[in-house]
């Protein structure tokens, strides 16, 4: 393949027409936010005076608004200046210049992360289109399981197949899970030939699924947290030298790392920081893929396609990653739990356009030299500095400053000087001889190790891409139950209010090392949890005010009322209209609408009190996995468009608590606007429970028409019913006696 040199291998597209209607709209929000304050100030400033009214009530309503106005300034920057990118990959060089790749694949637990999709996205990564001695995968296990090991020899048996198979014929998705199941859009001229192979290759996968779930008898008891570390190179059974046609297979390494009780273990940080070390001693790859053990290669091309910004002499220099999206290949066509993430997929073309976005968790290929936190010279090395940075591995300095380039023996068998090596790369102990995951690697402060990484990244003068092709390069398998989804915000919510509270907040730790618009990006991301504050407030306050006939808010015919209608379309309509500008559905719209709202009664409270109390040292942060096993009912609930309550009554209880409140204080402030006649004054009281009762219809279903298993149990309802009425009359005393 050549390179045609006067070609570009990528552009960016400014979206103007996005930029135009985005700063019209801050434009015309930012006079209506204006007006509301004004409007407030002056109407606390004459309670504060006649004393005619409670205060307490206008006090917190305020206090909500110029929180929620605090969060919208910080989002305006994601949508400044988006862009989107296209790439040229038949305009790269010849494969002979493609540098290595190094993949991570992480898993913990074959009990909630099943060995088959694990193998499948191992498989996938192994058939990327990409010189195959160019490429080494390594598949982290954090539970040190026999059956995940079994599994992997069962992976490199089965992919002496299937990867001849995928080249020969060119196949487009080269998951073998997804090929055969129907979800292959690749199309073959049924020769005699293709036939044959495929049917061979289907009984060879049936054999390899059978393997794998005799292994997984013991699956749950196979997970150890006290274990010394493993490390072993795939190869033949027998312990033979490979083949020749062996050798167009990638390196397939089992890393698992030492773990014991009385050490840090930093969760998913840390087994890729264990990653980067072992790998550094193998394969020492300038360039890292890192994905999640239910993400895989949905287009070979991936590679490739990254390639054309790092070989881009003008971008790569400063290039630390590019990012591809989290997509999903199971969402029913309703999407109930926002599984395609399209709202921060919409953000991270903003991002893009102001520095780059933030790392999303996996998709991603990272260049090695940014982890290491410097640009390392090759002449002159202190190898005490050095040590002190990156510990006492000779082996993995040598790595670091390239004067030497690892590798395996013929056989690709380790040997007994490189096995002591990566025993000690992966002990427990060595990152407290180091700045690993102080300075080095990813940094260990937070749950969400991708999001404070890459905000360190980005200060040390990095860039980062963000990359949405077409066809979806990473397919993953998403919650397809509202307790699950709930856990899974809890812990990210948790993760970045952690960031928020601490030295790391974006505008204080990038203050002359990020653009202010990154700057503002970042701490828009990180303070997303403290939506709970100004939610419940307007979940509870204009409710009981209603209730007792108290007006917060202006007259219908009060000129200011149209301020706060403005508000509140102009805010549903743009919201709309990016949903659509992406192509989605209206649809799409309000179940997005629905998440933002469950989240916050729900996943927002726990992450918010879990980063107050680990700020100070009350309670730990903890990491707990999404689990990936689905019963049969579930998955049908899912497909159908239902939402699925079952699950924690502690994620459930917060969303029925809040609906409960809403709807008695919509019937009893109703029957009192029509009482008293004060449809004027209580109107936008009035509307704001209706809001929510209306988007949130589907909790109502969930505790009184519904009566499959999926329903909110009676138990939850009852429980929640109690909360809601202790709510109104503790609220009712505080709030307006």
């Amino acid at each position: 393949m050549e390179q045609t040199s006067s070609l570009p291998l990528n552009l960016c597209h400014l979206q103007k027409t996005e930029i135009i209607i985005n700063k019209l709209y801050m434009f015309l929000r930012s006079l209506a936010i204006l007006a509301l304050f004004y409007y407030r100030i002056t109407t606390i400033s004459q309670i504060i005076r006649t004393r005619e009214t409670p205060i307490l009530p206008y006090f917190l309503i305020f206090l909500a608004e110029i929180i929620f106005t605090f969060q919208w300034v910080l989002d305006q920057a994601y949508k400044w200046r988006p862009v989107t990118r296209t790439v040229y990959p038949e305009r790269l060089p010849g494969e002979d210049q493609f540098p290595p790749i190094d993949v991570f694949v992480c898993t913990a637990d074959p009990s909630k992360e099943p060995s088959l999709g694990v193998m499948n996205t191992v498989i996938s990564a192994m058939a990327l289109d990409y010189p195959p001695d160019k490429i080494s995968v390594y598949l982290h296990d954090d539970g040190g399981s026999f059956v995940t090991l079994d599994a992997m020899r069962e992976a490199w048996r089965f992919s002496k197949w299937w990867l001849p198979f995928c080249r020969k014929f060119g196949l487009k998705t080269r998951c073998p899970e997804a090929y055969f199941s129907g979800d292959s859009d690749d199309e073959f001229v049924s020769s005699a030939e293709f036939v044959a192979e495929k049917k061979e290759i289907q009984k060879r996968y049936d054999e390899f699924k059978e393997a794998l779930e005799r292994n997984s008898v013991n699956a749950s008891g196979s997970v150890s947290r006290d274990h010394a570390p493993t490390i072993e190179v795939m190869n033949d059974v027998n312990g033979d030298a490979i083949d020749s046609s062996q050798l167009e297979m990638p390196l397939l390494v089992y890393v698992s790392r030492e773990k014991r009780p009385s050490h840090p273990h930093h969760f998913k940080a840390g087994a890729l920081n264990s990653l980067i070390r072992v790998s550094a001693v193998i394969s020492n790859a300038p360039y890292i893929l890192i994905l999640d053990c239910d993400h895989y290669c949905n287009d070979p091309t991936s590679a490739r396609q990254a390639m054309c910004f790092y070989l881009d002499p003008e971008i790569s220099p400063k290039l630390a990653f590019v990012q591809f999206p989290q997509i999903y290949n199971i969402i029913s066509g309703h999407d109930l739990y926002d599984s395609r993430l399209n709202y921060y997929s919409r953000k991270w073309f903003g991002l893009d356009g102001v520095g780059g976005p933030s790392i999303a968790g996996c998709n991603l290929y990272l260049k090695r030299e940014a982890l290491y936190g410097t640009k390392n010279d090759k002449k002159d090395i202190d190898l005490n500095h050095m040590k002190k940075s990156f510990g006492p591995s000779n082996e993995l300095i040598k790595s670091i400053s390239k004067t030497d380039k690892p590798n395996l023996v013929d056989n690709r068998k380790i040997t007994s000087t490189l096995e002591k090596e990566v025993q000690l790369l992966a002990s427990c102990t060595y990152d407290n001889q180091s700045e690993w995951g102080k300075q080095v690697g990813f940094i260990y402060f937070s749950v969400v190790e991708d999001n404070i990484t890459s905000e360190v990244l980005h200060c040390q003068g990095w860039i980062s891409v963000w990359l949405y092709p077409p066809r979806p390069c990473f397919l993953g398998s998403c919650t397809t139950s509202l307790s699950d989804m709930l856990v899974q915000q809890a812990r990210w919510g948790l993760g970045l209010m952690q960031i928020s509270l601490s030295k790391y907040c974006a505008l204080i730790y990038g203050q002359g090392r990020m653009p202010i618009l990154q700057r503002m990006c970042y701490t828009g991301g990180t303070t997303d949890p403290i939506y709970v504050v100004p939610f419940y407030t307007l979940c509870i306050v204009p409710q009981i005010c209603l209730i007792h006939g108290i007006r917060l808010y202006p007259k219908v015919s009060d000129p200011f009322f149209v301020v706060f209608a403005f508000i509140f379309l102009a805010s549903q309509l743009k919201h709309v209209q990016e949903v659509m500008f992406f192509g989605d559905s209206f649809m799409t719209a309000l179940y997005e609408l629905r998440v933002w709202m469950m989240k916050s009664a729900s996943s927002y409270v726990y992450a918010t009190l879990g980063a107050f109390l680990d700020k100070f040292g009350l309670q730990k942060a903890n990491f707990s996995l999404t689990n990936k096993v689905v019963d049969d009912e579930q998955d049908e609930r899912f497909n159908k468009g239902i939402y699925d309550f079952q699950g924690s009554t502690m994620v459930i209880s917060p969303i029925c608590i809040l609906y409960i409140l809403n709807l008695a204080s919509f019937i009893f402030g109703i029957t009192g606007i029509i009482q008293n006649h004060k449809a004027d004054e209580l109107f936008v009281q009035a509307f704001i429970s209706f809001f929510g009762i209306i988007v949130n219809y589907h909790v109502f279903e969930g505790m009184v028409l519904r009566k499959d298993r999926g329903r909110v149990s009676t138990s939850v309802t009852l429980l929640s019913l109690v909360i809601a009425a202790v709510i109104l009359c503790f609220g009712s005393l505080v709030l307006i006696y």
